[in-house]
């Protein structure tokens, strides 16, 4: 079954684009489109796609103002913001509000493609030219306390072991559960069961808090 996905842009030209794009990927279909908030609100809950690509530019609404409906309209849907805004509070809003990620439209098409296979696994997926910001907003927003709240890495009940240790420096990377395994040579079952020690260590609930964690303890 390939992996569905649903177009927010309220310019047809980029919305045309994206078609033609993410058609060249066998594995990715696009079930749907709409130029405005409202228009996804009544389409989502009978396509039920696997991914919602959102702009923030958007008439009427910020795309991340729409987030909280657009999940209560189809709640399996993963929802990643697709715009021109580098803003670091566009970003944390986004975050805050359920996104499951944050895309630059400078992005190329294969790291498009990879992003919404990522995000229909529900990974995480933020745009490298966005991290430093990602911490900054946080820090700033207090949307995430990791840097406040979270202990330092071994300074909990239990330690992060040498290994959570490299797993976690390279979810600071921004690496899938797949990149971390060929990276690191162990099996991908074998990560998913560090990263939730890791959490659980660090008491984070999500990727993205310990990517923030862990970004911020290198600066």
């Amino acid at each position: 079954m390939p992996i569905t996905l649903f177009l927010i842009d309220d310019h047809t030209l980029i919305r045309r684009g994206l078609v033609a794009l993410l058609r060249q990927y066998p594995d990715l279909e696009v079930v749907g489109e709409a130029g405005d908030a409202g228009q996804a609100l009544r389409l989502l809950p009978a396509l039920r796609p696997d991914v919602v690509l959102l702009d923030n530019h958007l008439p009427g609404v910020r795309g991340v103002d729409a987030i909280a409906g657009l999940r209560q309209a189809s709640p399996a849907s993963h929802i990643v913001m697709l715009t021109v805004s580098e803003d670091g509070a566009d970003l944390a809003a986004a975050l805050r509000h359920g996104a499951q990620g944050y895309l630059l439209k400078t992005i190329d098409g294969p790291l498009l493609a990879e992003a919404v296979r990522r995000a229909a696994r529900g990974e995480p997926v933020v745009s490298p030219e966005m991290t430093g910001k990602l911490i900054s907003a946080f820090q700033q927003q207090g949307a995430i306390e990791a840097g406040q709240a979270a202990p330092e890495a071994g300074g909990g009940d239990a330690p992060l072991s040498p290994r959570e240790e490299e797993v976690l420096r390279e979810i600071a990377h921004g690496a899938s559960n797949k990149e971390i395994a060929r990276t690191l040579d162990i099996a991908e079952t074998t990560v998913k069961i560090h990263v939730q020690h890791i959490l659980r260590k660090l008491g984070l609930s999500s990727r993205v808090q310990a990517a923030v964690y862990a970004s911020d303890r290198q600066r």
